[in-house]
């Protein structure tokens, strides 16, 4: 093509076109890095918060309401433009997203956040249409603490989903295609609960995680957003995260900045979303047998007559770590933190 072709086509001017194709390299912006910015008296506090928080990262979208607390005026484009520069991008990864209808589907995950003697889960889940999500912060996995955390859900949900996607955790099916493919034995406990909730139990493909992508695309939108600052806050004072101060944390969280945020795929809040919907009625409390709630060995099967055990709620409480002063000081910075951002 003529200089003159390639100017109208790319909309430049012919000079333009001429000297870079008289380069020796492609053009590349270089910032000089003597220049001070409005953001340039954050660098050392962006650097021990990213610190703190190693080896995990926390996101650009957490520390611009930190900084702007503490006085920042500028844009968020000079702060993802420095924090790109700490941390190389993430290979790209296209996903393609299965849209679901109004109150079609909520897909279910477990997140292990400590292992050990104080251990630390989330349970996590996402309504497929609304993308509204519920986290409660426990320190067990058993099938009791699975149900109560679904009751939980569909209460803050204001009802219940036609389906429920799952992974394969035991707790919910022991084993997968046993008379036919799609024909499962699921945990004898959680179907009974299913039902009793009105819901369809139903698992993603083996070793295909991404079958229920909106979930654990919220999994990591959690660790980033909501985990790694609030341990990177707690650690620089010397503290530990306990399963209460977490589910206290996380419910703020929820409320003002995940279900309130314009999400990336529907471009809507998740909050704006929700009344469209169109979930179950919430059933009554399910009142089940613990026996029924895990897999029996023979001879329990014969104990007919041990008591039924009422589950509504489980409260996963554990004792403070810290005094309680300490806790209520962190808490009305976080709040005042976000008062500012406000």
């Amino acid at each position: 093509m003529s200089l003159r072709k390639i100017a109208k086509t790319v909309g430049c001017a012919v000079n333009t076109v001429r000297s870079h194709l008289e380069a020796d390299a492609p053009p590349s912006y270089q910032r000089n890095k003597l220049r001070t910015t409005k953001l340039s008296p954050f660098h050392d506090y962006l650097k021990e918060r990213q610190a703190a928080a190693h080896p995990d990262w926390i996101p650009a979208t957490v520390l611009m309401r930190e900084i702007v607390a503490r006085g920042y005026t500028g844009g968020g484009s000079q702060l993802r433009a420095y924090m790109h520069s700490l941390k190389p991008a993430l290979p790209w990864d296209p996903v393609v997203r299965f849209e679901t209808a109004p109150g079609e589907q909520m897909q279910v995950d477990w997140v292990e956040f400590r292992k050990g003697k104080n251990p630390l889960y989330a349970f996590c889940a996402t309504l497929g249409f609304s993308r509204m999500s519920f986290v409660e912060f426990v320190t067990d996995m058993k099938v009791e603490t699975l149900i109560a955390c679904h009751q939980h859900a569909f209460e803050a949900f204001g009802g219940v989903p036609k389906r429920v996607l799952y992974d394969n955790m035991k707790t919910v099916v022991i084993e997968r295609d046993t008379s036919g493919e799609g024909e499962h034995r699921f945990h004898t406990g959680f179907l009974d609960y299913a039902r009793h909730c009105g819901f369809v139990i139903k698992l993603c493909r083996p070793y295909r995680a991404k079958t229920k992508g909106k979930v654990e695309r919220f999994n990591g939108y959690l660790r980033r957003s909501f985990y790694v600052p609030l341990v990177a806050q707690l650690k620089q004072a010397g503290l530990t995260l306990d399963v209460v101060t977490a589910n206290i944390q996380v419910r703020i969280w929820l409320k003002d900045i995940a279900n309130e945020r314009i999400h990336g795929t529907t471009q809507i809040r998740p909050t704006q979303r929700l009344p469209e919907e169109c979930l179950q009625p919430l059933p009554n409390p399910w009142r089940g047998d613990i026996r029924a709630a895990r897999p029996q060995r023979e001879d329990e099967v014969k104990l007919a007559e041990r008591p039924v055990v009422v589950i509504e709620r489980i409260a996963q409480v554990s004792p403070a770590q810290h005094p309680l002063a300490i806790y209520e000081q962190l808490l009305a910075q976080i709040c005042d933190t976000q008062e500012v951002a406000a």
